[in-house]
């Protein structure tokens, strides 16, 4: 009987670790609404969490070096009037994060480098197009200012967000809600999920379906669908008996699947996370408490189970950091953010390697924050692969860039709803608003020291009094 060759790969024996206590954030009062997304966004300065709000919908953000107990004042990015679904930060931009509601507005934040004093609330702009709640949220990978939402109203939104204006909108696509919305890696096709079953690949700006298939995964529950770098798609489902599964399929042949395998039998949606440099794709379920990661290559049977992490705690939401904001000197090659009821904790994948040189088969050029396209370019057509950076030398964030709004639409048009659509906030340059805000605070806080001067000196008479009246 012949020994099984055990198949070479540099990521067998890829382990995660969670960070120490000293390295999570603390009293997070983690967002309980029900929807699907991963409730969590992180990048290379910020994490970013959906929180519990009253009276509306709220997010966290804080500097990735704030770890610890989170004050239960901190200022929060408030502005929607109802809950916040998803959050996503442009690859683009690590000061501009975008937000999808309940209230059915998209609102586009800059946030500043420094703590600011009070609650963010003015967003740069609040994108108005669909008619009911928005749970998906994505920028393109490669073109600026290119924001995508799918809605509760069925319908597909393309965004220039430099303009506010509406680039393309897909409406006629999916007959029922939309679960999940990925780009491609130049962005000129769309994979789609819907509750109709059926998994489909769109070329947004020909507003066409260009392959589809029905029932990819036989149940009824939420599907998820990622590109590969291969150009494949990779899908997570459930069977027709409930158990969670995974596939593999390539769109030019939508009939058999590539692979197809089943898990467990779970409830919870298995949310993938996928990083092409090694092709490792993640898969986090919303309430386990473990993190299974497979490695998909072009030898049978194609997706590679490779290790579980396990934790005791089950996962309210996860945030995947993107490469660029991975330490390569520990080897690291992927990072989670996992979100308990009141905390949120970082997982660290690594590859055991004793060198501590730079690792280059671990960590080839990755997607780097300079855009490939302007928006009229990709819209007119063309498309571009991102720009990549080395890692050798490690990464650091470039500085604090602002996003420029200059509205040439007729959503100026329309009479304003609230305060949401400010005039000073979102027509002004961003630079103007900063600088009033900034005055402003400092204002406010002038005041409020006059204000303890002057309680300091009525305390002191009163004091006085006393001492003469008992003497």
């Amino acid at each position: 009987m012949s020994r099984r060759v055990v198949r070479q790969s540099k990521f067998r024996h890829v382990f995660g670790q969670a960070a120490k206590a000293d390295q999570t954030y603390e009293d997070i009062r983690v967002s309980k609404v029900t929807w699907d997304s991963s409730f969590c966004a992180v990048n290379p300065k910020f994490l970013a969490i959906i929180v519990e709000a009253g009276g509306g919908g709220a997010f966290i953000v804080l500097p990735l070096a704030k770890t610890g107990r989170v004050d239960k004042n901190y200022p929060l990015v408030t502005g929607h009037t109802a809950p916040v679904l998803d959050i996503d930060w442009c690859p683009h931009n690590d000061n501009v994060i975008a937000s999808a509601s309940d209230d059915t507005t998209i609102m586009v934040w800059q946030i500043p480098d420094y703590t600011p004093v009070r609650n963010i609330t003015e967003p740069i702009i609040t994108l108005e197009g669909h008619s009911k709640r928005v749970g998906v949220l994505s920028w393109h990978p490669t073109a600026r200012n290119v924001l995508l939402s799918a809605g509760g109203d069925n319908v597909i939104i393309i965004w220039n967000v430099g303009t506010g204006e509406v680039l393309l909108s897909l409406d006629d696509l999916h007959p029922d809600i939309i679960h999940s919305v990925c780009w491609n890696s130049n962005g000129s096709l769309l994979a789609t999920t819907c509750k109709d079953k059926t998994l489909r690949i769109i070329d947004p700006r020909k507003s066409q379906v260009v392959a589809e298939r029905f029932a990819a995964h036989e149940g009824m529950r939420p599907m998820r669908a990622v590109f590969t770098r291969q150009g494949h798609i990779f899908t997570t489902g459930f069977t027709r008996m409930s158990q969670r599964e995974l596939g593999l399929w390539d769109p030019n042949n939508f009939e058999e699947p590539v692979a197809l395998q089943e898990m467990d039998t779970s409830n919870g949606v298995l949310l993938p996370f996928y990083d092409p440099d090694s092709s490792i794709v993640y898969l986090c379920g919303k309430g386990d408490s473990s993190i299974r990661y497979f490695e998909i290559t072009d030898e049978p049977p194609f997706v590679h189970y490779l290790n579980t992490f396990s934790s005791k705690e089950p996962q309210r939401g996860m945030g995947f950091m993107p490469k660029r904001g991975l330490d390569v000197s520990k080897c690291e090659i992927a990072r989670f953010y996992k979100l308990h009821e009141r905390k949120c904790e970082p997982i660290i994948m690594t590859v055991p390697r004793k060198s501590d040189l730079f690792q280059d088969d671990l960590y080839p050029d990755t997607p780097g924050p300079e855009a490939a396209l302007e928006a009229d370019e990709w819209l007119s057509g063309q498309d571009a692969e991102p720009v990549l950076i080395s890692l050798r030398d490690g990464y650091v964030p470039p500085k604090h860039r602002e996003l420029r709004v200059t509205k040439r639409n007729i959503l100026d048009a329309r009479p304003p709803s609230g305060p949401r659509r400010s005039q000073s906030a979102s027509d002004t340059p961003l630079s103007q608003h900063t600088l009033e805000t900034l005055l402003e605070e400092i204002k406010t806080l002038r005041e409020r020291v006059q204000a303890q001067e002057q309680r300091i000196t009525a305390l002191e008479n009163m004091l006085c009094e006393l001492v003469d009246g008992t003497d």
